[in-house]
């Protein structure tokens, strides 16, 4: 009996959380493509904001309800492993390098200038130079904000009913009901409701 084994795309690979090329000829592709979307998206007057509500909606992965916004300028890689909850809404300049999914729960605030990494690159030169890569999925919780200038790496899950101080990186996971601030970002105050 012989069995078929299936290679894996590139894209698959990134997807899985496994070493794949970064400069694969599809995924260039893709990522060009959404480059042409985003250009067109941020080249709009926010006045129109019908027509951004549909690119987004086109673009984004998941989107909870109608009730978002994400001002411009907004830049991702692909959309499509972005997930929003309801009522989200985004300040301006906010970069989602969705590699890998980026889940964000409802009625979460991000300020402006905010990034979200899921990219990961060895530390090693030669290993670097190969252009191999892998992604690591972002979770945000509900009713969570994220203060401006934040960068949020990747692997990072932040629960719910947090609030991220402005100017913070997240290295390493956050529970639920916390302030948390600092370069590394590390809990500052406990805000969980006692019985």
């Amino acid at each position: 009996m012989t069995h078929e084994i299936k290679l894996m795309t590139e894209k698959e690979k990134m997807l899985a959380g496994l070493i794949y090329s970064a400069v694969d000829e599809e995924l260039l592709k893709e990522l060009n493509e959404v480059k042409d979307i985003i250009h067109k998206y941020n080249s709009l007057l926010p006045s129109a904001s019908q027509e951004r509500f549909a690119i987004l909606k086109g673009l984004l992965g998941h989107t909870a309800d109608d009730e978002f916004n994400i001002n411009q300028p907004f830049y991702c890689d692909y959309g499509k492993q972005i997930s929003i909850g309801k009522r989200f809404f985004a300040n301006f300049n906010l970069t989602i390098l969705d590699e890998a999914s980026v889940t964000i729960g409802d009625d979460c605030f991000i300020g402006p200038n905010v990034s979200i990494y899921t990219a990961c690159h060895s530390t090693d030169p030669i290993e670097r130079n190969t252009r191999q890569e892998w992604a690591e999925p972002v979770k945000i919780g509900d009713n969570v904000w994220i203060g401006g200038s934040v960068t949020i790496l990747p692997g990072v899950t932040i629960g719910n009913n947090v609030t991220i101080g402005a100017g913070s990186v997240v290295t390493k996971c956050i529970p639920d009901n916390v302030v948390a601030a600092g370069n590394p970002c590390k809990i500052i105050k406990d805000i969980s409701i006692k019985k």
